[in-house]
C-alpha cells in the first residue's frame, strides 16, 4: 500500500481501520508523559492510564473485526470505546467516537466533506456529555480540530492528508493555548493532558496518511513507551472536593439520560454521561460511590462498577523518592489509617447479594456486609476482580514508580492472584510489576502488605522488598473462629451434617491459613462458653515465647469481643496490636460474630 492510495479521496473501512490504529498506537506510546502532566481537574496522575485503557479497547476491536465498510468500522470503534472508556478524558473520547459512528454509520466509504461534518458532530456530542464543560481541556481542542476540518473541507481539495494536516496544525495550536486557559495548568506550566492525548491520536493518523505505515504489527498488545520515568509529576497535591473517581455502565431499553444526569448531579462533580439510548457510561467524582450505583440502578442494569481513590492516587503521583508501590486486593484486611500512611493501593473484590453487586470496601463496608447477612439477604458470593482492574492500577503506579509489588489473596482459595498475574504480564509501563501469592488471607495478607510497604517507605529497592516480603510469608499466621457455622453452611463451604455434629458436641472449628495457602480447619474449641478466651489461648499456644510479634485482630460486628481478644493477646512479646473490622475474605464464611487473629514474627 503506498501513501498516495491512502491520502487521496475516500477512506474505506480498512484504510480507516489502519489510520486509527496508527493514531491509537502513538497515543499509547505517550501514556507515562500524559500521567506526569495530569493536573486537571485533579492532580491524580492517571489521564495517560485512562486514555491508554480506552485506546486498547478500541485497538482490540479494530484488530478483531477488520471491515471494508467504513460506517461499520466506526460503529464498532464507538461501541468498544464506550465499553473500555476510563476516566474523564476516556469518556469524552468515547462520546466523540459515538458521534462519528452515528453520523457516518451508513457509509461504505467516507469522503473528506462527510468526515469533517461528522467530526464537528462528534465534538458537539462530546461537549453535551459533560454537565459542566470547561474550556482549556480536550473539549476545546476537539472543537478547534473540528472547525479546522470544516474549513479545510470547504476550501481545500478532496484529500484526507491535506484535511488532517490542517486539523492537526489547528489542534496543536489549540493545545498550546490550554496552558493559559485554566489556572491549574498555568501554575503547573503544562498543557492539558487529555487534550495532548487527542493531539497525539490525530497526529498518529496524519503520520499514517503521510507514510501508509503502521507503527506496530496487528495483534501487538504493547508499544514502546516514551521514557518518562525520571520526569517529575506536574503540579502539587491539593485538598480534593471529592475522593473517588467513580464509573459504571447503565444499560436498558431506553436509558433516560436527562433524568439520570439530574439525579447524579447532586452527588458530586466532573459528571460525564457518555453513550446513547441503550447504553451509557457514567463518570463522576464523589465521596460515596455506592450512592452512584444505587441511583444508576434506577435507570437500567448497572455493570462495570469502579471507584478509584483519587486522594491516594495524587499522593502516589507526587510521592517523590519512593521507588516501590504496594498493591493489595480487598481480601486483605488493613487498618485504614495505615493504608493512607503507607500509600497502599487496593483493588476491590466484587461482592454479590442475589442480583446486586458491590465493590468490596468501597461500595459496601464491613458493617453493612454483616448487617445484610444478619437480615438473611441470602448467602453472599465473592468474585475476583477482573484483570482489567489490576491492569489499570498497575499501569497508573508503574508510570510513577520504578516497580509495583502486588500482594494477593492465596491462590489456593481464589483466582484473584491469577488475575493479577495476567494483568502484570500485559502492563505497559517502565515500572516492573511483580505479583506475590501471600498464601494467606484477611489479616495475614494485610500484615504482609504492611511489612512490604514499610520496607518500600524506608527506601528499599524492588528486589529487596520482594525478597524480604517472601521471607515473611512463613512467619505470618492467621486463625479465625466463626460466629456460627450457619453462614458457612449457607454458602456451601460446610455440609449441614457437620454443623449438626458440631452443635451436638458443642464444638467450634478454628480456621487457619495453612503453609501451603489452603484455608482449612486446624483444630476445634470444646464447649460454646467463653469462646473468646478459648480462642485467645489457642492462638497464644502457637506463638513462640522468645519471639517478637505484630498482631492484628478482626471482628465481624462484635467490637466488644474483638477488644477483649486483643487485650488477651497483648503481652511483652507483642510489639504492636490493632483491632479492625473484619472484611469479606473470611467473614463471608464465619458470619457476624466471627473473630480473626493474625500475628507476624518480626525479624
Amino acid at each position: 500500500m503506498n501513501a498516495a492510495s491512502v491520502t487521496v479521496g475516500a477512506l474505506d473501512g480498512l484504510r480507516l481501520n489502519f489510520a486509527l490504529q496508527a493514531g491509537l498506537l502513538r497515543l499509547l506510546s505517550r501514556q507515562e508523559h500524559l500521567n506526569k502532566i495530569n493536573v486537571f481537574p485533579v492532580p491524580d496522575g492517571d489521564t495517560g492510564t485512562n486514555l491508554a485503557l480506552t485506546a486498547r479497547a478500541v485497538l482490540e476491536a479494530l484488530r478483531r473485526w477488520p471491515d471494508s465498510h467504513a460506517g461499520k468500522t466506526l460503529t464498532r470503534v464507538a461501541d468498544a470505546a464506550l465499553d473500555g472508556a476510563r476516566g474523564n478524558s476516556g469518556a469524552i473520547l468515547a462520546q466523540f467516537f459515538l458521534g462519528l459512528g452515528d453520523k457516518l454509520g451508513h457509509l461504505h466509504a467516507v469522503d473528506t466533506h462527510a468526515f469533517a461534518a461528522a467530526v464537528d458532530g462528534g465534538a458537539l456530542y462530546a461537549r453535551e456529555s459533560l454537565s459542566e464543560p470547561r474550556e482549556g481541556t480536550i473539549l476545546t481542542v476537539l472543537t478547534d480540530f473540528a472547525h479546522a476540518l470544516q474549513r479545510a473541507g470547504r476550501d481545500g481539495p478532496d484529500d484526507f492528508r491535506a484535511l488532517f494536516a490542517r486539523g492537526v496544525k489547528a489542534a496543536q495550536a489549540s493545545l498550546a493555548r490550554t496552558q493559559f486557559q485554566l489556572d491549574a495548568l498555568r501554575r503547573a506550566n503544562v498543557v492539558d493532558a487529555g487534550a495532548l492525548g487527542f493531539v497525539e491520536l490525530v497526529t498518529g493518523v496524519l503520520d499514517y496518511l503521510d507514510s501508509g505505515r503502521r507503527e506496530a504489527p496487528a495483534g501487538a498488545d504493547q508499544v514502546a513507551i516514551d521514557d518518562a520515568s525520571v520526569e517529575p509529576a506536574a503540579g502539587t497535591e491539593q485538598d480534593l472536593e471529592y475522593r473517588y473517581c467513580t464509573e459504571c455502565v447503565v444499560s436498558g431499553d431506553q436509558v433516560d439520560r436527562r433524568h439520570l444526569r439530574e439525579a447524579l448531579s447532586a452527588l458530586g462533580g466532573s459528571l460525564v454521561i457518555a453513550g446513547l439510548q441503550h447504553k451509557v457510561r457514567v463518570h463522576i467524582h464523589v465521596d460515596d460511590p455506592a450512592a452512584v450505583f444505587e441511583v444508576a440502578a434506577r435507570f437500567g442494569t448497572v455493570s462495570g462498577e469502579k471507584a478509584d481513590d483519587m486522594q491516594r492516587q495524587q499522593h502516589s503521583a507526587h510521592a517523590g523518592g519512593r521507588r516501590v508501590a504496594i498493591v493489595v486486593d480487598s481480601a486483605a484486611d488493613i487498618p485504614e489509617d495505615t493504608m493512607d500512611r503507607l500509600g497502599i493501593h487496593m483493588v476491590p473484590v466484587r461482592v454479590h447479594f442475589g442480583e446486586h453487586s458491590y465493590l468490596d470496601k468501597v461500595g459496601l463496608g464491613s458493617a453493612e456486609f454483616f448487617a445484610r447477612l444478619e437480615r438473611g439477604e441470602g448467602p453472599p458470593k465473592t468474585s475476583q476482580p477482573p484483570p482489567g482492574d489490576f491492569r489499570r492500577q498497575f499501569e497508573f503506579l508503574g508510570s510513577h514508580f520504578d516497580a509495583v509489588v502486588s500482594i494477593n489473596l492465596t491462590s489456593r482459595a481464589s483466582g484473584t492472584c491469577a488475575a493479577a498475574e495476567t494483568a502484570a504480564s500485559r502492563s505497559g509501563t517502565h515500572g516492573k510489576v511483580t505479583v506475590i501469592d501471600s498464601r494467606n488471607a484477611s489479616l495475614g495478607q494485610g500484615l504482609l502488605a504492611i511489612y512490604a510497604a514499610e520496607r518500600a517507605a524506608a527506601g528499599d529497592d524492588a528486589a529487596t522488598v520482594i525478597a524480604a516480603t517472601r521471607a515473611m510469608i512463613p512467619r505470618t499466621h492467621t486463625f479465625g473462629v466463626p460466629g456460627s457455622l450457619e453462614y458457612a453452611v449457607r454458602g456451601g463451604r460446610v455440609p449441614r451434617w457437620v454443623q449438626r455434629v458440631a452443635d451436638a458436641l458443642r464444638l467450634m472449628p478454628v480456621l487457619h491459613a495453612a503453609p501451603d495457602g489452603r484455608v482449612t480447619t486446624c483444630g476445634v474449641l470444646f464447649g460454646r462458653g467463653d469462646l473468646t478466651g478459648k480462642f485467645a489461648r489457642f492462638v497464644q499456644r502457637r506463638m513462640r515465647s522468645h519471639a517478637r510479634y505484630r498482631v492484628l485482630v478482626g471482628h465481624a460486628n462484635c467490637e466488644g469481643e474483638g477488644q477483649w481478644l486483643l487485650e488477651m493477646l497483648r503481652g511483652p512479646h507483642v510489639e504492636s496490636a490493632r483491632l479492625i473490622p473484619l472484611g469479606t475474605a473470611l467473614g463471608a464464611h464465619g458470619g457476624p460474630g466471627m473473630l480473626v487473629a493474625a500475628f507476624q514474627e518480626t525479624p
